[in-house]
């Protein structure tokens, strides 16, 4: 791929800025700190652009908070950088170097990814189960150990000055890979793209050299799709020594199984031939949270967009039994839409008067 110059001139313009501003404000306006920043967007968009023109920047240290991700609440460290500058500059450089990256992207390529989410992802695996039996015959899942922790940075410098010959946003990328202890630190925007990106060369590996017909990929999560089992067992070594030389390894619970023995359970759903469940962690989630929300007097915009969201999961799923019991009696997605709706119009509003 051609390397791509003239990069940061585009990334300290004003007009990028505030768009930058605006995206990294997404729900989270009611925050005194991000209010601050909205109403004076002039004075900041302009402190912004000679901070960036000048090399100024430093990244603030992170925040770090304790989460218990899931139902089987598994602990996570996420790392909270600063809406101001931090989270800005992390979208002003996003905004103009996501093209570039998606230019070599593995089109399942299914984490993070806009308009190439979950549902992409869920089509796919759907169509390919009841299309080609034969070459969906046997299935090989996989995952990478402590991921986010475990990326080498300097391999990740190293992809980078690949496609981009801009030696002033190759520093501004090294500044932002610098500010964790280790790897990448799972909070910022940037994160979740350049842990794609580390993972885009064993993408085109798997395709172009091993020659899979079918595999997707969620963040560092593999699904492999073949008709014959040792062939994955093969694929799955070369896997593993293609990962080595980016100082990666794979979880030891790797899974090789028939497909028509169990269904596989990946991107929260658990696929069968011909139909398709909510992953039942999921569901004791989903179950949880509406008996919550009725519990309530009135019904919240961040709850009616958690309904919406479970609403999407079932109606892409055959779960119509479990809506009819679980949600339909309690929660009325009609109300959800119109909370959602008035709270649009009132940001609307807002972005007018600014």
């Amino acid at each position: 791929m051609k390397r791509v110059g003239n990069l940061y001139s585009k990334i300290c313009e004003k007009s990028n800025i505030q768009k930058a501003i605006n995206k990294a404000s997404l729900r989270k306006k009611n925050r005194e700190n991000v209010k601050k920043i909205i109403e004076n967007q002039i004075f900041y968009i302009e402190k912004l652009n000679k901070i960036l023109n000048n090399k100024e920047y430093k990244p603030n240290p992170y925040r770090e908070v304790k989460i218990h991700d899931g139902v089987r609440k598994k602990e996570r460290i996420i790392y909270k950088p600063q809406f101001y500058p931090d989270q800005v500059i992390h979208w002003a450089l996003m905004l103009q170097l996501e093209p570039i990256l998606l230019r070599g992207m593995y089109y399942y390529c299914c984490g993070s990814v806009k308009n190439r989410g979950i549902l992409h992802g869920a089509k796919y695996i759907k169509k390919i189960l009841v299309r080609d039996r034969k070459n969906t015959k046997y299935c090989l899942k996989l995952d990478v150990k402590k991921f986010y922790p475990s990326i080498n940075k300097e391999i990740l410098k190293h992809k980078f000055l690949k496609i981009i010959k801009c030696r002033d946003t190759l520093d501004l990328i090294d500044l932002i890979i610098d500010s964790s202890k280790e790897g990448l630190p799972i909070g910022n925007y940037t994160s979740q793209w350049f842990a794609n990106f580390y993972l885009q060369d064993l993408d085109h590996y798997i395709k172009e050299d091993l020659h899979v017909k079918y595999y997707i990929r969620y963040m560092d999560d593999m699904v492999i799709f073949h008709r014959n089992k040792k062939e994955l067992r093969k694929i799955k070594e070369k896997i593993e020594i293609f990962l080595k030389q980016e100082d990666l390894k794979l979880k030891e619970n790797w899974q090789l199984f028939k497909t028509d023995s169990r269904p596989l359970d990946f991107l929260g759903y658990r696929f069968y031939r011909g139909y398709t469940t909510l992953r039942k962690s999921n569901c004791l989630r989903i179950r949880r949270r509406i008996k919550k929300i009725y519990k309530k007097k009135r019904l919240s915009v961040k709850d009616a967009a958690a309904v919406l969201s479970y609403n999407g999961w079932i109606k892409h799923s055959n779960s119509y039994k479990f809506a009819k019991k679980y949600i339909n009696p309690y929660i009325n997605i009609n109300k959800c839409k119109e909370v959602i709706k008035n709270e649009r119009r009132k940001q609307y509003k807002t972005r007018e008067k600014i």
